[in-house]
């Protein structure tokens, strides 16, 4: 059995939620999975474009090397790390399609506000949140070179204009990228999303699924400490 390939994006301000994440994701399935964090200080001497003023996380533009990373061969999933896993990540890999170069959630996210978590701007744009959880089929997703993935407008990239047409993209099923607080509340969720801010943000501790991800969280850290306990 082959493990799924997985990658998550990293960024320093919430590094609790990468780890918190990834831990959910190994605790609620049988199968192997091998996650890797997308971080920049180990794509310096890949991704040279400067710091957008507009982009909110460390891997706006480094999600787009996986296909790369991969060597353009088989399947890989890609998602944000403000996530909490709630199902079994085989379930979504179990989806993947060959017709389709990526597969996402196609969601209408339209945010009225301006500022999310940490007062970073909230820009409103088509496809928005698409491109936070992915599925890649590397092999149709040659385009995304480094050389390209460097001087591609964010837009471009997140909106999918890489690829020829609307029929390259598959449709996911919404619990696997729900976006909390936006979305109907939903107990079938599978990925919660907290793509305006989460419950390791004080001001955040109420949101739908917080109580789930601090006890994931408590669940995590135990493990750690007695983990520390044993080892000493």
């Amino acid at each position: 059995m082959k493990a799924i390939n997985m990658f998550i994006g990293f960024d320093q301000v919430e590094s609790i939620a990468y780890h918190v994440f990834e831990y959910s994701i190994q605790r609620k399935t049988n199968r192997p999975v091998s996650i890797t964090p997308v971080r920049l200080t180990q794509l310096k001497e890949v991704l040279t474009r400067p710091r957008h003023p507009l982009q909110s996380n460390e891997f706006a533009f480094s999600r787009w090397l996986v296909p790369w990373m991969c060597g353009y061969k088989g399947w890989a999933i890609f998602a944000d790390c403000d996530m909490l896993c709630r199902g079994d990540i085989n379930d979504l890999w179990r989806l993947r399609d060959d017709k389709y170069s990526v597969m996402v959630v196609k969601h209408d996210h339209r945010p009225k506000e301006t500022t999310k978590y940490l007062d970073q701007a909230q820009i409103p744009y088509e496809r928005k949140n698409w491109s936070s959880v992915v599925m890649f089929n590397c092999e149709k997703c040659k385009d995304l070179t480094p050389e390209y993935v460097n001087k591609a407008s964010g837009l471009d990239l997140h909106q999918f204009k890489w690829l020829s047409g609307e029929g390259d993209i598959g449709a996911l099923p919404s619990e696997w990228n729900h976006l909390v607080d936006y979305d109907a509340p939903d107990e079938n969720t599978k990925i919660a999303h907290f793509t305006s801010g989460g419950p390791y943000f004080d001001e955040y501790h109420g949101c739908e699924f917080s109580e789930e991800w601090l006890e994931e969280f408590k669940m995590m850290t135990h493990c750690e400490q007695r983990s520390k306990v044993q080892q000493a």
